[in-house]
């Protein structure tokens, strides 16, 4: 479903947009897309005193935290310092909230709910990548949890077209709304200011 509007207390959720995840390749928006657009809106949500929350994901050093279960996947072997640092066009604002989850999704394992809740929250905007991976599972949380839930599709990538695709055209419609970046900023302009 196209985007419609946005609720009073809208909060933008951008996932995993940290050091190690940015310099992975990702289509069919580079990196430098996703974060520019990410940040475009992230200024755009504080301009009008709406949360923002920017989600990382990271792991402990000895895998004690790991993705659980049997998987190919695995934890993903030892990572660079810093790869789990978010990016610096978006760190640095006091007033965001800052959520570390140990796996996929932002919701399980964290206190992202309940910082939402807080702040009365009814809608998230979600960006980021991965698109199959951690902002769909976030959205399919978000959905679950009975936010409305927003996907800007040209604020998202993946390291697979394909899945970006059946992201945005089979799952998030079942999951919210979706729009760009331009089709937010307009709805922010015309519901805040």
């Amino acid at each position: 479903m196209t985007l419609t509007a946005l609720d009073p207390r809208t909060a933008l959720v951008v996932i995993d947009l940290q050091a190690g995840i940015l310099a992975a390749p990702v289509v069919p928006h580079s990196g430098a897309e996703v974060l520019a657009r990410s940040v475009e809106l992230a200024e755009a949500f504080r301009a009008r005193n709406l949360p923002v929350v920017l989600v990382r994901v990271s792991f402990a050093a000895d895998g004690t935290d790991a993705v659980p279960g049997r998987t190919e996947a695995g934890s993903g072997g030892t990572r660079p310092e810093g790869w789990d640092v978010i990016a610096g066009e978006l760190a640095g604002h006091p007033g965001d909230i800052t959520v570390t989850k140990h796996n996929w999704g932002a919701f399980h394992g964290t206190d992202l709910d309940v910082q939402l809740r807080r702040r009365g929250v009814t809608q998230i905007v979600l960006t980021g990548i991965a698109t199959s991976i951690g902002v769909e599972s976030t959205a399919r949380a978000a959905h679950e949890h009975g936010y409305h839930v927003t996907l800007v599709t040209d604020a998202m990538s993946d390291m697979d077209e394909q899945t970006h695709r059946n992201s945005v055209e089979r799952i998030f419609p079942r999951l919210g709304e979706t729009g760009t970046t331009a089709d937010v900023l307009a709805l922010l302009d015309r519901a805040h200011g």
